[in-house]
C-alpha cells in the first residue's frame, strides 16, 4: 500500500495534479484589488517616482561625465523592466507592484507554476544524479570515501547526462523495488 502511495505521489508530482481536492469556494476569488499593471495608475506612478529619482540625481553631473552615463542607463533599465510588466499578463496590486497569482490556472500558469515545475525538476535532477553517483562510488569500498571528497569527474559527468530522465527512471525502479529499502535497513534513532 505504501508503494501504491508512492507511486500515485511521484507521478502527480510529475504531471503537476494535486492530490488533495479543493473546494470551489476556495479556488474561486475576485481580482477587485488587483488590475492589468498597464493600467493601473500606482504602477504608473512607482515608474515616474523611481524615473523622477534617477533623474534629479542625473542633474547633479556634468553631462557625458560616468555617473551621469550610469545614471542614464539606470533610467533605461527602469522604464524598460516597467514596460516589461506593463506588456506582460501580471496583474499589479494597490502598492503598484506586480502580484503573482499562483491557483494553478492555466492563465496564469507562467508566474508560478511553470517556474516551480522547472525547479521541481532540476532539484529532482540534482538529487538524482547524487544518489547515482554515490551508489555507483560505492561499488569500490577501497576507494569510495576517496571518490566523496576528490570527485571522479568523468564518472560524475556520465551521471549528470544520465539524470536528465530521472522522473523515468524512478518510476521503473520503484515499479522494480530498487528505489526503496527494507524497513530492517532502515536506521531509526534510539530515542
Amino acid at each position: 500500500m505504501k508503494r501504491l502511495f508512492a507511486l500515485i505521489l511521484v507521478i502527480s508530482l510529475w504531471f503537476g495534479i494535486s492530490l488533495a481536492a479543493t473546494p470551489a469556494a476556495y479556488a474561486e476569488f475576485s481580482f477587485k484589488l488587483l488590475t492589468p499593471c498597464a493600467t493601473s495608475a500606482v504602477f504608473q506612478e512607482r515608474l515616474q517616482a523611481e524615473v523622477n529619482s534617477y533623474t534629479a540625481r542625473l542633474a547633479n553631473f556634468q553631462a557625458g561625465s560616468a555617473p551621469a552615463e550610469y545614471l542614464t542607463g539606470k533610467i533605461a533599465q527602469t522604464e524598460a523592466r516597467f514596460a516589461k510588466y506593463a506588456d506582460s499578463s501580471l496583474l499589479c496590486g494597490e502598492d503598484g507592484l506586480p502580484h503573482l497569482i499562483s491557483d494553478g490556472r492555466w492563465d496564469h500558469a507562467s508566474e508560478f507554476t511553470i517556474p516551480g515545475l522547472i525547479f521541481l525538476y532540476i532539484t529532482g535532477w540534482i538529487g538524482w544524479v547524487g544518489r547515482a553517483y554515490l551508489i555507483a562510488i560505492r561499488k569500490d569500498r577501497a576507494t569510495a570515501a576517496q571518490k566523496e571528497i576528490l570527485l571522479d569527474v568523468p564518472l560524475a559527468i556520465k551521471c549528470m547526462l544520465g539524470g536528465f530522465a530521472w522522473p523515468l527512471a524512478a518510476i521503473k525502479e520503484f515499479t522494480t523495488g530498487e528505489l526503496l529499502v527494507p524497513e530492517k535497513e532502515v536506521t531509526v534513532s534510539p530515542r
